[in-house]
């Protein structure tokens, strides 16, 4: 999965790789021949007392020198902009995956595990695309042209190496292969503190109004705990690597002089010669050392490539039409034909066979115990989730085949819990509609009536607002939401509970406002409160994701028992009628 997907994003900068080699090539060949070059200078120039055989190679040294140094940082930077490109490549298409995920399968994944999947994990991948760059290129190089200049300089003493290599390779072996289960579930763990967190930040004030903190703070530590014991076992094979190989390195380096010594004794061998072999060694050995170091990151580095590839090969349950449909003839007819919903592996759908028709100039309502659907079925008209049996409808065309541009221009939710970004109310306010005027933002928020708590604001529509809205309170936050949604006019309103929050006189006075406002447009309203729907042209009557019954506020009292179970729950008999 690692090879896939470096493979798919490395594509496009094969050139920068190529010379990358290259550099790695030359450089790694300039210090295979620095010790050669010392060789000769001591076997023939120090020796010898030769001075000017010692300056000329001397010069010779430097000058290679030199050129590794160029090539090494030429490598290292295309090295560096190369792996930066691949994480900005990664992250961007993890990204623009979940953004066409619907409901469904962010669900499935969690939000937590999305976040983790696109920072974390991708930085993972970055790292070992670096460090694969920097040292694993050049590490097979060196190892090989080592072992090949060592045999050069004496064959009975290379002998050496090769029981050193493979010792080193099956301890690495060993100590990597119980690493990847320990890193898959560090990752785990991860995500869990990710989730913790998130939770208590989000719920800070519900934490608070019920004294909760040691309670949270003891599932923090829990989590944090399972991290750090995972964390330190990967860290207790990782700290046991290094010590493997420098004791396998040591024990070689003093098996190499003992029989060096011997060699040079009976005259088959040179101090010269024996110095570079002592020197390719130390190479050989420090190649080993940079695929030990790379093989540490390489499971982890597995498990956050098996990760992204699962974001990455989700599709979408809500798929772009083929032929999309840019243009509709008519304007906010919306209407729903034998339309259910069922989440995956749910044993009984959330909506079943809904029917329902709002239209242009009309208020529908759709009001229901908790749990009934009520804001599934707002969900299946701008393709939140798409239905999982029949059809939903805007301007006779099915929504599934409408561009998707076209869809969000023709349909505005104000979504049951309203969100709000960072930044100031212009910039949320102009979400739908980047180019509002500040008079059609004005307008807005008089008639969601927010104006006037927004003049009272230090900057009004350049005041800043927090992550989530969390600087206003919910009721304001509710207002600006539906100042969004007008600021976008769409052809269809949906509000999905979006007058919870406000107390009845600012109800009373949106719900006028709105009227004039949206006189032309169709209007949706899901609701709790009887008093918000009642003078609804239409209502329906949701009972377990079913339609029990479907007119006006009088005649539902008369003849279903269900709504007018709801109304008598709020209201007396009197109140009532």
């Amino acid at each position: 999965m690692l090879i896939r997907l470096l493979r798919a994003y490395l594509r496009p900068y094969k050139k920068h790789i190529a010379l990358l080699v290259l550099l790695q090539f030359l450089q790694t060949c300039a210090t295979l021949y620095l010790p050669t070059l010392n060789a000769h200078i001591i076997d023939n120039g120090v020796v010898k007392g030769d001075t000017g055989y010692i300056l000329g190679y001397g010069g010779l040294m430097i000058g290679i020198s030199l050129a590794q140094v160029v090539c090494n940082i030429g490598a290292v930077y295309l090295g560096a902009r190369t792996a930066s490109a691949l994480g900005r490549d990664v992250r961007g298409a993890v990204f623009d995956r979940v953004q066409s995920f619907s409901a469904r399968e962010v669900g499935h994944f969690g939000a937590p595990s999305l976040i983790t999947r696109t920072t974390n994990d991708v930085q993972q991948i970055q790292m070992l695309a670096l460090m694969t760059f920097t040292l694993m290129v050049s590490a097979p190089i060196m190892c090989v042209g080592g072992i090949v200049l060592a045999l050069g300089l004496d064959v009975p003493l290379s002998a050496v190496l090769v029981a050193v290599v493979p010792v080193l390779g099956v301890s690495v072996t060993l100590i990597v292969r119980r690493l990847r289960p320990l890193f898959r579930s560090m990752q785990k763990r991860l995500d869990t503190v990710n989730r913790v967190l998130r939770e208590q930040i989000t719920g800070n004030r519900v934490i608070r109004a019920f004294v909760r903190d040691p309670y949270e703070e003891q599932r923090f530590r829990k989590a944090n705990a399972e991290l750090t014991e995972t964390a330190l076992g990967a860290g207790n094979l990782l700290a046991l690597m290094f010590p493997v190989v420098m004791t396998v390195v040591n024990l070689s380096s003093i098996a190499v002089v003992w029989f060096g010594a011997h060699r040079i004794d009976s005259g088959g061998m040179q101090i010269g010669d024996l110095t570079a072999f002592l020197a390719y060694l130390m190479q050989i050995v420090m190649s080993v050392m940079m695929a030990t170091f790379m093989f540490m990151m390489v499971p982890r580095a597995e498990v956050c490539a098996e990760r992204i590839q699962e974001v990455l090969s989700t599709d979408t349950s809500v798929v772009p039409p083929v032929a999309p449909v840019t243009e509709l003839r008519r304007h906010g007819h919306l209407e729903l034909r034998g339309a259910g919903f069922r989440y995956p592996g749910a044993e009984e759908p959330v909506l079943k066979a809904v029917d329902l028709v709002a239209r242009p100039g009309e208020v529908t309502a759709v009001i229901g115990s908790t749990g009934s659907g009520k804001s599934t079925l707002l969900g299946l008209v701008p393709r939140l989730f798409d239905a999982t049996e029949g059809e939903v409808l805007v301007d006779g065309v099915p929504v599934a085949d409408l561009d998707p541009k076209l869809l969000a221009k023709a349909v505005g939710l104000v979504p049951q819990r309203p969100y709000l970004f960072a930044g100031t109310i212009a910039t949320n306010l102009r979400y739908g509609n980047p180019d509002a005027t500040d008079e059609e933002l004005w307008h807005a928020l008089e008639v969601a009536q927010a104006k006037e708590f927004v003049e009272r604001l230090e900057g009004g529509l350049d005041a800043p607002v927090a992550q989530g809205g969390t600087n206003v309170s919910g009721g304001q936050r509710q207002r600006l939401a539906i100042a969004r949604t007008l600021v976008q006019r769409p052809e269809i309103y949906l509000f999905d509970d979006s007058f919870s929050a406000l107390d009845y006189a600012t109800d009373a006075a949106l719900r006028a406002a709105l009227a004039e406002e949206t006189a032309e447009a169709t209007v949706v309203i899901v609701a709790q409160r009887v008093s918000t729907i009642r003078d609804a042209d239409r209502i329906v009557v949701l009972d377990e994701g079913r339609v029990v019954g479907t007119g006006r506020h009088h005649e539902l009292m008369a003849d279903n028992e269900t709504y007018r179970e709801i109304v008598l729950s709020q209201l007396t008999e009197a109140e009532a009628a």
